[in-house]
């Protein structure tokens, strides 16, 4: 099976302009391809996982990837899917976000000299003059159309600022850019991008004429990121920092029945062939299933050494006992003790088990937290100085783990 056909079996693939072309060029390795992230956090998480993954399949492919840092455009951030105004950031916190990026990316992408290119947009950005761009670019551009486009759409009611209303324009620029600097000749991008990625199709063929080699694709990039990612406690982070290899291996373990097999379709390098003899598992072969998802994500992310600790300590914990060596750990002050002692829902708060007492003491209440594998009996329940000093491992509902230890 030739790539493309593969991305279509993998359900990867939502939109295409100019499909037989885009086919041709991903098949045969002629694509320069980019994809953008906006550095609004500084680490990547899972709603970039698979726009990562795809880059590195381009890549083994002979295409080549242009990684676009969106220095540039998070001065003016998306509104797509957004219902306000995003906070507006310094210079110095979107440069280090960019920096953040760079190190997270070289671990899927092989950067270098007739390689993957790393390209920052505000380089070309931030030294455009505004009349210019309302001459040379603005003019290609209908407010109309633009107005009639999703991203849009979904902030008029509430208000949409002149500010956001040009960063169709910015990304699309962008790309006109790419192509004539780096014959940069197809766009990817999520469902919820696709207005803006047309907007850059359309201005190079104006610019350059319609016979200007530009195409762009959707994927189930941001619609189906979305859905991943988020817990609780916030983002599922790729920095080990933010988000642990043990915290990481766990999301991907205990993900929803009915989308293990996407995911392991999705976002794994396992043959389709070996997918779909996975296809029909259920109940304990599902199990399975999830710890093979878990284990080859958390492999590409953070290396098979911390995979492999990681899936040994997720099956320890799940038999009783065992080696928690791996597990997440907060280390609590001795000031935060009074009388040689700290409250569970205290213990829970400083942990990041739950936000605040109220919520701490509803889950002691509803029966879900569990103190070395004894249930909590009362939010009156204390962990003593003694029991830190041993670690203490504290488990929320049947799936999340935590260790306490005295620091």
């Amino acid at each position: 099976m030739k790539l493309y056909d593969e991305l279509v079996a993998r359900g990867l693939i939502a939109q295409v302009t100019d499909e037989d072309q885009v086919r041709d060029l991903i098949d045969n390795g002629k694509a320069t391809f980019y994809i953008g992230f906006d550095p609004t956090a500084d680490s990547l998480h899972v709603g970039h996982f698979m726009a990562l993954c795809l880059m590195k399949r381009l890549q083994m492919a002979g295409n080549k990837p242009i990684a676009l840092i969106g220095g540039g455009t998070a001065m003016i951030g998306d509104p797509s899917g957004k219902t306000d105004m995003r906070r507006m950031m310094t210079r110095e916190e979107i440069d280090h976000n960019c920096a953040c990026f760079k190190k997270q990316m070289a671990r899927f992408i092989e950067f270098g000299e007739d390689k993957a290119l790393m390209v920052n947009n505000a380089d070309w950005l931030l030294d455009l003059n505004y009349v210019d761009v309302l001459r040379e670019v603005g003019a290609c551009f209908s407010v109309n159309n633009m107005l009639r486009a999703e991203c849009y759409k979904q902030r008029m009611e509430r208000g949409l600022s002149f500010l956001e209303f040009n960063y169709m324009i910015m990304q699309s620029y962008d790309f006109y850019h790419l192509f004539q600097t780096y014959g940069c000749n197809l766009q990817f991008g999520g469902n919820d991008q696709w207005s803006n990625m047309l907007g850059g199709t359309e201005l190079i063929r104006r610019k350059l004429g319609k016979d200007a080699n530009a195409m762009t694709i959707t994927l189930l990039l941001n619609s189906e990121g979305k859905k991943m990612g988020k817990t609780e406690k916030g983002a599922v982070w790729l920095d080990p920092n933010k988000t642990s290899p043990f915290e990481f291996y766990q999301y991907w373990r205990n993900v929803a029945d009915a989308d293990v097999m996407k995911c392991i379709r999705m976002l794994t390098f396992l043959p389709l062939e070996q997918i779909d003899e996975m296809a029909d598992w259920k109940d304990a072969k599902l199990n399975e299933a999830k710890e093979i998802l878990a284990f080859e994500l958390t492999k590409l992310v953070h290396g098979e050494e911390e995979a492999q600790k990681a899936q040994a300590a997720a099956k320890a914990l799940f038999v009783g006992g065992g080696d928690d060596a791996n597990m997440p750990t907060t280390a609590i002050a001795p000031e935060k003790l009074t009388d040689g002692q700290i409250g569970i829902l205290n213990l829970m708060v400083a942990c990041g088990l739950a936000s605040s007492n109220k919520e701490a003491r509803r889950l002691v209440e509803q029966g879900g937290v569990f103190v070395d594998d004894e249930k909590v009996p009362t939010a009156t329940f204390a962990v003593t100085e003694q029991m830190l000093k041993k670690g203490v491992k504290i488990r929320k509902g049947k799936k999340v783990f935590h260790k306490a230890v005295l620091g």
